[in-house]
């Protein structure tokens, strides 16, 4: 059997047809819903660590991230990112290595940019890797250098500081070239992708990771995808300005929405494009595909534009996760069991009869939801930063490791998120707290204590009467 798994950046779930609507409207995702119908769909799918760098850590190793011990990566050649924001550990084993050892032929095709800087080394155990350069800040090109017009243009005035302009600046720098639809980032990863599958037909097996950027912001579409969802001219805005909204002008958050739109529905184009020439090559029978994201993103959703850990919410901890068995086995099933992104590399090596040279903290679910056993999780637990996330059956819990800034939200309500009942719960609160620190191994991390302390708490929190 062969396995391709797919992940998007910044792909919502409530932006897949299968999974609902966003808050501004239907998304048009023909290809990603026909694909769900052929699919085991999981509903209650969540990261493990955040954001793009230890979210890839935990899917390419089956291996916690969280609580990020020796994650306070300084490397040249990069940003100090969130904690984690580093390679994979050496005496780690990857999903590529493993499969590899097992006699599969294993690629990456990926415009992931992060995973190819200096001293990352997401590429380990592949047969072929292929990067494709130019998504964001990825120094591809050093010229020609926007204009004051151009910049204009591309990036809001009440939006410009040194950062936002040096940001846009290389983002359409690297870009000066693309005159048609297939020079867009997505379309050149499903393209590529589509022909290793071409070039690699010869494979006994074969193991394929494709990694789209893509609705990762910039959100840089043909202006036919933008007018799918706003047909009308206008200033531009192509990325988020990690803030609140309510001082916005509707016109531009409306634009960033028509984007972001535009981009998803790009990918559910190109996504088709990849699934096509799978059915062609006759690969759709013995094939298990699996499609996934690193997280969401905020589009004025509860009056924030960007991606945060803190306070976490559901549009960017709520994934998309879908897997399409050989011949569409399962098709139509339905699963709420809970799932974290280290639970697919404990699915694809069941599924693939192949045993980890060591122990694994992935679990895979494959059995519990084809013969309707309930599963090993009861709750997930998800970090990012030295915030940390516990969500269960009914409770939302979010908070700072040093038990500061506590937040909680009952599932059960109407409307859960609308206001946190920590201190109405604070027995809940606590036992939450107490299960994310068991999760950590009993303990966080000195530094990620102390990273905690000098953290801005989320309106609306309370602390836990037991500090650590």
């Amino acid at each position: 059997m062969n396995i391709v798994l797919v992940i998007f950046d910044s792909l919502r779930k409530d932006c897949l047809g299968v999974y609902g609507a966003p808050p501004w409207g239907k998304v048009r995702t023909p290809h990603f819903d026909a694909f769900a119908k052929e699919s085991l769909v999981m509903t209650r799918a969540f990261p493990e660590s955040l954001p793009t760098l230890p979210a890839r850590r935990a899917i390419y190793t089956g291996q916690r991230v969280y609580p990020f011990h020796n994650g306070d990566f300084r490397l040249k050649g990069d940003f100090v990112g969130a904690p984690g924001w580093g390679p994979i550990p050496e005496e780690q084993s990857t999903l590529s290595e493993m499969l590899r050892e097992a006699g599969y032929r294993t690629g990456l095709i990926s415009d992931v940019y992060h995973m190819f800087k200096p001293s990352k080394n997401f590429w380990r155990g592949f047969d072929q890797w292929t990067f494709l350069r130019g998504q964001e800040k990825d120094p591809s090109r050093s010229g020609p250098r926007l204009t004051q017009d151009e910049i204009e243009y591309w990036l809001p005035e009440e939006m410009q500081n040194e950062q936002t302009v040096d940001f846009i600046q290389q983002c359409i720098m690297n870009i000066h070239d693309r005159t048609r639809e297939e020079d867009y980032f997505a379309p050149r990863v499903l393209k590529e992708a589509a022909l290793w599958l071409e070039q690699n037909r010869d494979a006994e097996q074969f193991f394929l990771t494709v990694e789209s950027f893509d609705p990762h912001e910039p959100w840089l579409v043909p202006a036919h995808y933008r007018k799918m969802y706003l047909d009308e001219e206008g200033r531009e805005q192509v990325k988020s300005g990690y803030d609140g909204v309510s001082k916005m002008d509707k016109k531009l958050l409306g634009r960033t929405r028509a984007n972001y739109s535009g981009a998803v529905t790009l990918c559910d184009r190109w996504f088709g494009y990849f699934m096509e020439s799978m059915r062609v090559l006759g690969l759709l029978d013995n094939t298990m595909i699996l499609l996934t994201a690193d997280h969401g993103h905020s589009i004025g959703d509860r009056n924030y534009l960007g991606k945060r850990g803190y306070p976490s919410m559901p549009e960017v901890y709520d994934v998309p996760f879908m897997i399409r068995f050989p011949k569409a086995q399962y098709a139509g099933t339905t699963s709420d069991l809970f799932v974290q992104h280290h639970d697919i590399t404990a699915a694809i090596l069941e599924a693939a009869h192949v045993e980890p040279p060591e122990e694994i903290d992935g679990k895979s679910f494959l059995e519990e939801v084809v013969r309707g056993k309930p599963g090993s999780r009861d709750h997930v637990t998800v970090c990012w930063g030295s915030a940390v996330t516990v969500i269960t059956e009914r409770w939302w819990f979010n908070g700072k490791v040093d038990g500061s800034g506590v937040l909680l939200y009952d599932l059960n309500a109407p409307d859960p998120f609308a206001q946190s009942v920590a201190q109405k719960h604070s027995d809940i609160a606590k036992r939450l707290f107490a299960q994310a620190k068991e999760d950590a191994g009993g303990n966080f991390p000195d530094w990620l204590v102390e990273l905690a302390a000098k953290q801005a708490d989320a309106p609306g929190c309370s602390d836990l009467a037991a500090r650590r």
